[in-house]
């Protein structure tokens, strides 16, 4: 198997990981709210990272500290995202607020990539690019429009 098609299939089971995950945490937020459904997600997440890290020990935890100061923002980012998606998808539906998801990280991706910001491999903005973000913000209307 090529690497393209192994990270396409990863991508793939990421998606469908990512959609199952925000309609189960769309149902415990419905039930018991935001708070509680991102600490139910986070938390059992966390132990099954914690239990796989224990078993695997791929590495030093020490190392993580000498990372740039932004990155530390990403378990922050974490909570942004996963409380949005409980939030937004029983009221919304499960297909417009990922479309909104989808559409809105791709917006911000390419602004990162045109600046290189965070990292980022500098990618400048093409008109291809806007074309595709034109044709997916329309796409996103048709999706989310009532």
């Amino acid at each position: 198997m090529s690497n393209t098609l192994f990270l396409v299939l990863l991508t793939l089971v990421g998606g469908v990981a990512v959609t199952l995950q925000s309609q189960m945490m769309g149902v415990v937020d419905r039930n018991v709210g935001t708070l509680p459904s991102v600490l139910f997600t986070y938390g059992s997440g966390a132990i099954l990272v914690g239990l796989i890290y224990l078993v695997a020990r791929p590495g030093s935890l020490g190392e993580v500290a000498s990372q740039p100061a932004f990155t530390w923002f990403s378990g922050v980012m974490g909570l942004i995202i996963i409380g949005t998606i409980g939030y937004t998808v029983p009221r919304l539906g499960l297909g417009a607020a990922l479309t909104l998801f989808v559409a809105f990280q791709l917006i911000a991706a390419v602004v990162i990539d045109h600046f290189g910001w965070l990292g980022a491999a500098q990618s400048s903005v093409s008109v291809t690019k806007i074309i595709g973000i034109l044709v997916l913000m329309f796409g996103t209307w048709l999706v989310v429009k009532q």
